[in-house]
């Protein structure tokens, strides 16, 4: 339980991914923005693809953020054979996943696991009379993908929270999805691009409205040009190395068809505005433009 959040703004971001240098940019953002460490949250998944995976790890520990278990966390702090995102064995994703997750294994030290066995599983907090729960996957799987065209799936997930906000990573596609009174909110991922076509990363904003909270996904630009030359040297997930700079996954086994068809198509940021139960009788979500 993290506590009531009162009227600052939070930044809520995914998948730092062993990039050193997003999660450097993210923070600079953070302090720009005044937003302060105790109200910054990470979804999780702080090691993968890249190449810096321990100074990552050092990196987000001395930011103080709160960070939730992803399963490389979890993976990681069991010593398991594999990063536990249950791809289908022959994919794409899992011929790629055993090079990078080999990588990473090697590289992470023994306080740096200790540390993720402690991360918790989920974290509630209230902002402005509106609960929120933040989870790495699902509700109930740690590595449950959900994107934005799986309406039916989200609407099941969000009968379990027992929240009217759910704050979740994994899937790394930034979205905003309401359905009834709840609302299923990605903010994306820092340490790989959206499959956009651009190279630039995503995270997430929660502020204060004049009725209630606005849910925003934002764009990030950093040195994605210095992250990918990073891979390179040590050569063992150049497929993900020229992803930085395309701005297009090696693999999209993963994506329903929706996502899969929009591969390449420039994602925009959006906002969606949730009333307040406080404030107001109803829950009439309003989409704007984002700022």
């Amino acid at each position: 339980m993290v506590g009531e959040f009162g009227r600052t703004p939070v930044l809520v971001f995914g998948g730092p991914y062993s990039n050193l240098r997003a999660l450097q940019a993210l923070r600079a953002k953070a302090a720009a923005l005044g937003v302060p460490p105790p109200r910054v949250i990470c979804t999780g998944d702080v090691v993968a693809y890249c190449a810096e995976p321990e100074e990552t790890i050092a990196a987000i520990r001395d930011w103080g953020c709160h960070v939730v278990a992803g399963n490389c966390e979890q993976q990681l702090a069991l010593g398991a054979d594999d990063c536990g995102c249950g791809f289908a064995q022959g994919s794409a994703c899992d011929s790629l996943s055993k090079g990078w997750y080999a990588f990473a294994v090697a590289r992470i030290s023994a306080a740096s696991r200790a540390w993720m066995a402690q991360l918790p599983n989920s974290l509630w907090l209230t902002y402005r009379g509106l609960s929120l729960r933040v989870v790495h996957g699902g509700i109930d799987r740690i590595n449950r993908f959900l994107f934005s065209s799986q309406r039916s799936l989200i609407a099941t997930e969000l009968a379990r929270a027992r929240a009217d906000v759910v704050i979740a990573g994994h899937a790394g596609l930034p979205f905003i999805r309401p359905h009834r009174d709840q609302v299923w909110f990605n903010p994306g991922v820092i340490g790989m691009p959206a499959n956009d076509g651009t190279p630039d990363v995503w995270y997430g904003l929660i502020r204060c409205t004049g009725d209630g909270l606005g849910f925003l996904t934002q764009r990030l630009s950093y040195d994605h040009h210095g992250a990918a030359s990073a891979m390179r040297k040590h050569g063992y997930a150049d497929a993900y190395a020229d992803a930085l700079i395309s701005g297009c996954w090696p693999s999209i086994d993963v994506l329903p068809a929706h996502e899969r068809a929009s591969t390449g198509e420039g994602l925009k940021e959006q906002e969606l505005i949730v009333p307040s139960p406080r404030l107001s009788s109803t829950r009439t979500w309003r989409a704007v433009a984002a700022v």
